[in-house]
């Protein structure tokens, strides 16, 4: 990577950074670019050089976070176990994020736009690395046949599913019970 390319990456994370700050105060609310360059010591020239709008922030903050966390869970294996484990933990770990949990509690419009309402860069990476782990607990024997990309695509609406509607149920299916029972749909959808 060039000196340019580390220094734009670094003021770049600490836009992100203050916008993920920002989010964590308002909750959401009251996000804008002039509080979000304020934030990060930056011009708001700085930050319109890198993203049009607020909303182009957000979706970058969102995507870094959700690839971070997809890249802290590391497999165990390539079976349905280890593949089901992880799909858990990710969601886990989206549905008790600072921002992204907090969006989802308090500001479920933003969170639906970036994550219901269209199918972005963090879920698309998501579906990949999803497809190319069911083609291999396919090959092993731990997963049932059928089309690797669709499949990936209901674990992926199973498990967002789940996230969205975890405070709504919280009272019905506690914590331990959440993620017993994600994991259990999960094995029953895929077990050959």
């Amino acid at each position: 990577m060039s000196r340019c390319n580390a220094v734009r990456r670094s003021t770049e994370d600490v836009i992100l950074d203050a916008a993920a700050e920002l989010i964590q105060h308002t909750g959401g609310a009251r996000v804008n670019i002039a509080e979000i360059a304020r934030r990060a010591g930056v011009s708001r020239p700085t930050i319109y050089r890198r993203w049009p709008d607020v909303r182009a922030i957000v979706a970058a903050l969102l995507t870094r976070e959700v690839q971070a966390i997809a890249r802290a869970v590391v497999p165990a294996g390539q079976d349905r176990e280890a593949l089901v484990a992880g799909v858990v933990e990710i969601a886990e770990r989206v549905r008790d994020h600072p921002v992204l949990g907090l969006l989802l509690r308090t500001d479920p419009e933003v969170y639906r736009r970036y994550f219901v309402e269209r199918l972005g860069t963090s879920q698309r990476g998501l579906l990949r690395e999803l497809q190319s782990r069911l083609a291999a607990a396919q090959a092993d024997g731990t997963v049932r046949d059928g089309d690797p990309e669709q499949m990936a695509a209901m674990v992926l609406l199973i498990a967002e599913t789940t996230v969205q509607s975890y405070r709504t149920v919280t009272a019905l299916v506690p914590e331990d019970a959440w993620r017993r029972e994600l994991t259990h749909v999960l094995n029953r959808y895929l077990a050959p």
